[in-house]
């Protein structure tokens, strides 16, 4: 196996710096979004001209939240001419999306047949190994996941689906994936995207646009409170449409008469919507994780800073994304500490990061154990296979710096002791 490459140090969170050849891109892209306004009517009427469709099939709480989101992204954002250009492509291609998928149904009403059962759904924030067990147990064949590119564009243009022949979803995102390499290329130092990488559903939940995804890509306080204020039922009815929609276009991959795999889902997202989880997935094995709360505000805010330099002005306030994400980690942890118990006992599982990285087999196997699944020797080879090619470290780490972002391990620790007393999680020495 080859050296590894050494932890790095991020020295222009605030004020990036960027390759030649990633400076003209953003520069040819901000010459095109220097004019685009962002307005949600017009983003709208652009998405039913782009399809020829016109039935988004929705009520007006799903174009009040486009409104409110859009909004927020032209009055708070403080976007770069080519963060622009991203946002109105991002929506535009949401609003598709919505409008593929809603005609797909009305054509193909046996969707609303498929049968989600028993998902694995992992709940815990980022750094918590949530990734890792994600991708071990999405590695077992019989089981369920969604693909990046799958989650970006989850039905095909009306063209693709006359001729699957030109369906090019995976070259769209393959695209994609190269330019997020070029402008971010130490972002997989902290996570790793591919297009068939192992995605979050949390983008399904963007169609319906009412997700902390959006929050996650750009400063939209406005846009957070509006969603923390609305009760999240009725996107996760979505969300289980959409993996309908997924489950049903997948028919012909399996046997006649073989009842469809079962799901693995995760997202942070879910730690705070823990009800809407129950009551949208009533049978589901719900994974909790858990790591000092210190190590996971260090990463999230360090990724979310280094993430703004795509699309937000220069110079990025790091004590401000310091602040925004520590109290939204300690929001995720009230409410997981709230609602736990909603969750039967022989329906959940709670995972320790130290305890994780000390065997993770074995614990990939617990959660089997709970879901009533049967772990196989092909099972064991194919998340070695996964581990082989996708070794811990592969591009190398990144040093964590608190101070910049104006935060302190104690201050983190002690807002959020009610969580770390509850859970019993273990504190990490590099931190004290």
């Amino acid at each position: 196996m080859s050296e590894r490459p050494a932890s790095i140090a991020f020295d222009d969170l605030a004020v990036p710096k960027f390759s030649p050849a990633a400076r003209e891109m953003l520069d040819g892209m901000g010459a095109l979004g220097a004019s685009i306004v962002l307005d949600a009517d017009a983003l709208i009427a652009q998405a039913r001209t782009d399809t020829g469709l016109d039935d988004y099939g929705a009520g007006d709480d799903f174009f009040e939240r486009l409104r409110v989101f859009v909004g927020a992204l032209g009055a708070e954002a403080e976007l770069t001419d080519a963060g622009k250009l991203i946002s109105h492509s991002q929506v535009l291609q949401l609003l598709t999306n919505r409008l593929l998928a809603t005609d797909f149904i009305a054509r193909h009403p046996a969707v609303h047949d498929e049968i989600i059962a028993a998902p694995i759904v992992i709940v815990g924030l980022p750094r918590t190994g949530t990734t890792h067990l994600h991708n071990l147990i999405s590695a077992d064949t019989n089981l369920r996941s969604l693909p990046y590119w799958e989650s970006l564009e989850p039905v095909p243009t009306l063209a693709e689906q006359t001729d699957k022949q030109r369906d090019a979803r995976r070259e769209r995102c393959e695209a994609g994936v190269w330019f997020l390499n070029e402008v971010m290329p130490d972002f997989k130092r902290m996570h790793e995207m591919t297009v068939d990488h192992v995605h979050e559903e949390i983008q399904l939940l963007a169609i319906d646009c009412s997700t902390m995804l959006f929050e996650s890509s750009s400063r939209i306080p406005s846009f957070r409170d509006y969603y923390q204020a609305h009760d999240q039922q009725s996107s996760y009815d979505y969300l289980r449409l959409m993996l309908q929609l997924c489950q049903y276009q997948s028919r012909g991959a399996r046997p006649s008469g073989t009842a469809p795999p079962r799901w693995v889902l995760k997202s942070p997202q879910h730690l705070e919507q823990i009800p809407a989880i129950m009551r949208t997935f009533p049978d589901a094995i719900v994974v909790f994780t858990h790591r000092d709360p210190v190590s996971v505000v260090a990463s999230f805010v360090t990724m979310s800073a280094y993430s703004a330099r795509i699309s937000r002005s220069a110079p990025i306030d790091l004590h401000e994304v310091g602040a925004y994400w520590r109290d939204r980690i300690l929001d995720l942890y009230a409410a997981a500490t709230r609602d736990r118990h909603l969750v039967p006992a022989a329906q959940s599982i709670d995972i320790h990061f130290n305890e994780f990285m000390r065997d993770d087999i074995a614990t990939v196997q617990a959660v089997y154990e709970v879901a009533g699944l049967a772990f196989a020797e092909s099972t064991r080879a194919a998340m070695a296979a996964f581990m082989d090619d996708h070794p811990r470290g592969k591009y190398g780490g990144v040093q964590y710096d608190l101070g910049q972002f104006g935060l302190d391990p104690a201050g983190i620790r002690s807002a959020a002791q009610q969580y770390i007393e509850r859970f019993g999680v273990a504190l990490e020495l590099q931190w004290q």
